[in-house]
């Protein structure tokens, strides 16, 4: 369990808390480019790191993304005329450019428009995905490309939802592999045949599932790297062989979930204050699986009981608090180990139910929490690190964030699984998906 003190540290993302200025050294996700898909469109409301912002695309394509609150009256831009290069509040028709500059007062006998500036923030279009900088201006760093940037729109998917409850807590789930034996297991599991997967190699989706429910005992192995860390749950197969499931952490907000046979889709968690946050998806490059390991789909599986639940860039929410998630306790009992329809929502009912932010003074960690153990302590360090000067970690020009990668396979006897999804990896250099400065 953490101490108050610690815990306090971790969770509290607010203008001079300590991992409140953690976080603003990083780019952070503000909006979906979809979101403010036209010039002089739609404005969209922006909620991060405490602050209540707008992002909007001007006349000619650039994106500003500002305070909401304009500095004349305290009215809220998201309700602004988006015309002819710039927002313009509908109380008194003040008008601000992308760089926050005001550039027209009408109602003023003698403009003193050149004087007032709303303050604006740093945007950059990249995957689908406007990005922002909180931070100092002096303390901003490059983005950080983790393979986004130059790919085509038909080249890359994301999505956004909001999640009740702090970020740490959305977080620690990516940290938590012993779950999946628990939470997201149905029983007609059991029915799906031997595919002949289970043997060294790459399981098919469906045995995968089936190896969760045989060894929910996972042994966790973890190693630290300069972007952060990754862990491999490690679980016996029906047929004896060890089972890895490995996911990689970017500090201080992302995971790249295992998947076969390597994976290069991120989770980012992008706190919009203490008590929620906005869990972004996006693919950070092209994914490439050219022999087709891990075969159909985890959904595809027969007689699978979850449906997919909305869908689309930004999913809004039908199975919340409000309606208990759906919850059946009929389900719970012929089909589904947690009743819950929807396995993305058995995530959210599990980390919302612990309270907005989760005091874990009341916590017992055991030997399935290690990588949730290793997680806090690096936010912690980095966080504590910063008020005495120090670096934050994994900033731009500290490695090559392309070849940070997730994977899962069953291993050989002597395959060490340190080496899955990095570039000496065979799968993903068969994929193309070595970057070309690591590869000279």
């Amino acid at each position: 369990m953490l101490s108050k003190e610690d815990n306090e540290i971790l969770t509290q993302v607010g203008a001079g808390t300590p991992m409140g200025e953690l976080l603003r050294r990083y780019w952070m996700p503000a909006c979906l480019s979809s979101e403010i898909a036209e010039p002089d469109g739609d404005v969209a409301r922006v909620r991060l790191l405490g602050e209540h912002l707008v992002a909007f695309r001007d006349s000619e394509g650039k994106v500003g993304v500002l305070d909401e609150e304009c500095p004349h009256r305290g009215a809220s831009m998201f309700f602004a005329r988006n015309e002819e290069c710039g927002l313009r509040c509908i109380y008194h028709g003040w008008k601000f450019d992308v760089s926050g500059q005001c550039v027209d007062q009408p109602s003023e006998i003698r403009s003193f428009a050149d004087r007032i500036k709303i303050r604006s923030y740093p945007a950059h279009e990249s995957g689908g995905i406007v990005w922002t900088y909180l931070g100092a201006p002096e303390t901003m760093t490059p983005f950080r490309d983790f393979g986004t940037e130059g790919l085509a729109p038909e080249e890359y998917a994301v999505s956004k939802e909001v999640v009740e409850c702090n970020w740490v807590q959305s977080l620690d789930g990516e940290a938590d592999t012993t779950h999946i034996s628990n939470l997201h297991q149905f029983f007609a599991i059991d029915d799906i045949p031997d595919d002949g997967t289970d043997q060294p190699g790459y399981p098919s989706n469906y045995m995968s599932m089936k190896i969760w429910r045989h060894d929910p005992k996972a042994v966790i192995e973890m190693t630290d790297h300069w972007y952060g860390f990754r862990y491999a749950g490690i679980r016996r197969t029906p047929n004896g062989h060890r089972h890895v499931r490995m996911t990689a952490f970017i500090l201080p907000t992302t995971a790249l979930i295992a998947n076969v046979p390597f994976g290069t889709g991120h989770i980012m968690h992008a706190p919009i204050d203490d008590g929620a946050t906005t869990r972004y998806t996006f693919a950070s490059q092209v994914r490439r699986n050219p022999k087709g390991y891990g075969g159909p789909p985890f959904f595809t599986v027969p007689n699978y009981p979850y449906d997919q639940g909305r869908t689309g860039a930004v999913v809004e929410r039908d199975l919340t608090a409000a309606n208990n998630y759906g919850f059946s306790r009929e389900l719970q009992k012929t089909r589904s180990f947690s009743g819950i329809p929807n396995f993305k929502v058995q995530d959210n009912l599990v980390t919302e139910t612990a309270g907005r932010v989760y005091d874990r003074t009341h916590e017992h960690l055991g030997s399935g929490d290690v990588a949730v153990i290793r997680l806090h302590q690096r936010l912690l360090e980095a966080a504590k690190a910063l008020q005495s000067g120090g670096t934050p970690p994994a900033l731009s020009g500290q490695g090559d964030f392309r070849s940070v990668r997730s994977a899962e396979k069953i291993l050989a006897e002597d395959e060490d699984w340190r080496i899955l999804g990095t570039d000496d990896d065979p799968a993903v250099q068969e994929a193309g998906m070595v970057p070309a400065k690591a590869a000279e």
